[in-house]
């Protein structure tokens, strides 16, 4: 069975990160949604939250599950027997970024885990978390960012409603 990880903050997934999850869904047999629980980061989602929220973003798609982990993708991957995992690029200051950790993870996991990279459909190649939590955050519109459900729960995290 050929089975990979995407793992990502997903805070809050987007259509950017939805076309990636598709994509690699139909080319996987398996595929495993991983919520980076990160320390070093104040999410707008709790862990809990996000995986949830992925859930139900990905529930008509069989072969996906959603997971949270904390710690090092290459202990993780390890520990579930996968050696590969996923990551999307919009641009090529994502891919020096994306292409330095791909190495330092094959290094440090002793070659095990392979980094297959995703280019993000042109019409999500501006999309980030970051971008639409600031749009939201000043009640902008972010209906072409996000599922509907989403936005209503972005929407309300900053007190706002639509």
């Amino acid at each position: 069975m050929k089975a990979a990880i995407y793992p990502g903050s997903f805070d809050p997934v987007t259509y950017g990160h939805l076309d990636v999850i598709h994509r690699a869904a139909s080319i996987f047999d398996e595929l495993t949604v991983s919520v980076l629980n990160n320390v070093m980061k104040t999410p707008l989602f709790s862990v809990e939250e996000r995986v949830k929220i992925l859930m139900e973003a990905t529930a008509e798609l069989p072969n996906v599950k959603v997971e949270a982990f904390s710690g090092l993708l290459i202990d993780y991957a390890a520990k579930k027997d996968i050696h590969v995992a996923i990551r999307g690029l919009r641009a090529i200051t994502d891919f020096e970024y994306e292409l330095q950790i791909a190495q330092t993870n094959k290094l440090l996991s002793k070659g095990k885990l392979d980094t297959m990279f995703l280019t993000t459909s042109l019409e999500y190649a501006y999309l980030s978390s970051t971008s639409v939590k600031e749009i939201a955050s000043f009640n902008g519109d972010i209906s072409q960012c996000v599922p509907p459900f989403v936005a209503k729960l972005i929407y309300e995290k900053y007190g706002h409603r639509k």
